[in-house]
């Protein structure tokens, strides 16, 4: 058995004539020159557009194109850091806006990519597929003239009938699974068609990864909420602190479910390198679905949602809210309530927040709007720390100092507020002695303000927990292309498409010459293996024969893998060794017109 070089083989392609062709669906590509007008260049664009290198470019630009939408803050998943990033950022913040870098993946130029990879591969794809379709239903083209210029080659004598060596071939290469058939005085047949199917499911995948990305972000919800412990949340837009949606998403839409937040679980490393990371963080739920759903219990991990309906609920942060009591200048309780304060430090949950009583009064029943700012620390490191900052993460001594206004808070003015800020427009700071009233508390202290006109508690602590909800109806489709790429590329891969040839014609001395050689899509050293292999398999039916001894054709190359059956013992050699094919042996003619190209198949 042998194997040839590429140069060889283009030397030899009048010999091979038709069995190298369509060992592969590539188009063939012509260089040619579109007329001048519209169509002509339409023509060259819509082929230009669908090659297999275009949609490469397309691919690798839009895996560019998502570089800046990881590392830029984007306006659908945190409007807070992008209006940040523009204050710190006076002069870069136009430039990204004019470039849509907040939106990388609503803006135009992303937006363009995705559609022209998506028109691409579907216009490479479609052509491919019918063409492979239609080799599906062909049958293997016959055999060259000269089998000894294929790559892979063998031959040997028999005293078989040429009929029994094709019936015997054709029945092992059909139970080798080869499509097998016989043409003239050869079998042709051809097996690999998967690794071309593979590279069409793997291009086809692509696309179904492109129509999941595309149903996911038109189909898409997602809102954030923040609950403290003991309270909960239902599936409505009003109960959302912020959501977003996509341009197909109807909210009428929304699944009936709730939740409550029963308690949070946190514990964190006490010494160490580690100190204070959290190696427990869970929130303990219990929650409904649909109208009279039944309650259940249950718990939301980081990475480890929770799935309700057809959305998921994640965990993504958590701090702690103080528990305050309100007096006003009446002695009436006007506010009791947990404020959550929001972490600065994300490490030790150096927090801030405000507390908002609008409906205060002084002694005289004059109204009297109270507002607190202030900061909280989990563990206040004493009096010798020399700082407000918390020490440690976890609970182990709460501190909350708090700074009184009165006036207008503003809530009435109809214009919306953040709740966790304090406009302090139309506020005064209490003072007394000429100095602010503030104050360091302790859980269960009490903070009085000048004039009689009230007091604020701390009273305790609960701990809050953020959640996102989202409904990503892609996901599923996504994972299936995601499974069918890895398949479709492994097929294409792994699998060799290759064609094996059997001759069996009869010599001047009735001696049955059998040529087998094979041709494969690219080179590999596996072909020659199995050609060699099914020779072996052939033996016992076209057993060498024992009177002339094989002796390969002159012009084939030598090859140590040549002797695919055993050499028949001295004793049974002939003095003279025949030739592999003699003079008067039938000549089988070329069997298709065009001519033969043995790397065809080499095409991508």
């Amino acid at each position: 058995m042998t194997t040839k070089t590429d140069a060889a083989r283009d030397a030899d392609d009048a010999d091979v004539g038709a069995a190298g062709s369509q060992l592969s669906t590539a188009p063939q590509e012509e260089i040619s020159f579109p007329s001048l007008g519209p169509i002509g260049w339409a023509r060259w664009f819509w082929r230009q557009l669908t090659s297999m290198r275009v949609a490469l470019i397309l691919l690798f630009l839009l895996s560019l194109g998502a570089i800046p939408g990881s590392l830029v803050p984007q306006t659908s998943i945190d409007p807070t850091k992008v209006e940040q990033f523009r204050t710190d950022h006076t002069t870069l913040a136009p430039v990204y806006d004019k470039l849509g870098l907040f939106h990388v993946y609503s803006s135009v130029w992303f937006s363009a990519i995705y559609l022209l990879l998506f028109i691409s591969l579907i216009g490479c794809i479609v052509p491919r597929t019918w063409q492979f379709v239609g080799q599906l239903r062909s049958r293997p083209p016959g055999a060259p003239r000269r089998l000894t210029r294929l790559p892979a080659y063998t031959t040997w004598r028999t005293d078989r009938s040429p009929e029994d060596v094709l019936g015997a071939a054709q029945r092992l290469l059909k139970k080798r699974r080869f499509r097998a058939h016989t043409v003239g005085d050869a079998v042709a047949a051809e097996k690999g068609y998967l690794r071309e199917a593979g590279n069409l499911v793997f291009h086809i995948s692509l696309i179904v990864i492109l129509v999941a990305v595309a149903v996911g972000s038109l189909w898409k919800s997602e809102g954030g909420k923040l609950v403290v412990e003991g309270d909960g949340f239902a599936n409505s837009l009003t109960q959302y602190d912020n959501f977003k949606s996509g341009a197909f998403y109807d909210t009428d839409d929304l699944e009936p479910f709730g939740f409550s937040l029963k308690s949070f679980d946190a514990s964190y490393e006490r010494t160490g390198p580690q100190k204070g990371t959290p190696r427990e963080f869970r929130a303990n739920i219990s929650y409904f679905q649909g109208a009279d759903g039944q309650e259940h219990q249950g718990k939301i991990e980081v990475n480890h949602p929770l799935e309700i309906a057809d959305s998921k609920i994640f965990l993504l942060s958590h701090g702690y809210a103080p528990v305050v009591e309100v007096s006003d200048g009446r002695g009436k309780k006007v506010y009791s309530g947990a404020v959550p304060f929001l972490p600065q430090d994300m490490q030790n949950y150096t927090s801030t927040g405000v507390v908002k009583v609008p409906n205060a009064l002084t002694e005289e029943g004059k109204r009297n709007q109270l507002g607190f700012s202030g900061f909280f620390v989990p563990t206040y490191g004493g009096k010798g720390s020399g700082s407000m900052f918390s020490t440690f993460p976890a609970l182990d001594n709460p501190r909350l100092t708090l700074t009184a206004y009165h006036g207008d808070l503003g809530v009435d003015s109809g214009l919306p507020q953040s709740v966790y800020q304090l406009e302090k427009k139309n506020l005064k700071q209490y003072k007394q002695d000429g100095r602010a009233v503030a104050q360091m508390m302790q859980p269960g202290e009490t903070m009085k303000l000048p004039g009689g006109d009230g007091s604020i508690k701390f009273v305790g602590v609960k701990q809050w927990a953020t959640f996102q909800v989202s409904h990503q109806p892609g996901n599923g489709l996504a994972l299936i292309g995601a499974v069918a790429v890895l398949l479709g590329l492994a097929g294409s891969l792994f699998i060799q498409r290759r064609r094996v040839w059997v001759r069996a014609v009869r010599g001047a001395d009735g001696v049955t010459v059998v040529e087998l050689a094979g041709l494969g899509r690219s080179e590999s050293a596996r072909l020659p293996e199995e050609l060699a292999d099914l020779a072996e398999a052939l033996g016992p039916d076209a057993p060498q024969s024992a009177e002339v001894a094989a002796v390969p054709d002159p012009d084939a190359p030598q090859s140590a893998e040549v002797a695919a059956v055993p050499d028949p013992a001295p004793s049974a050699a002939p003095k003279k060794p025949a030739p592999t094919e003699p003079e008067n042996a039938a000549k089988p003619s070329d069997s298709a017109d065009d001519p033969a190209d043995p790397s065809e198949g080499a095409r991508a």
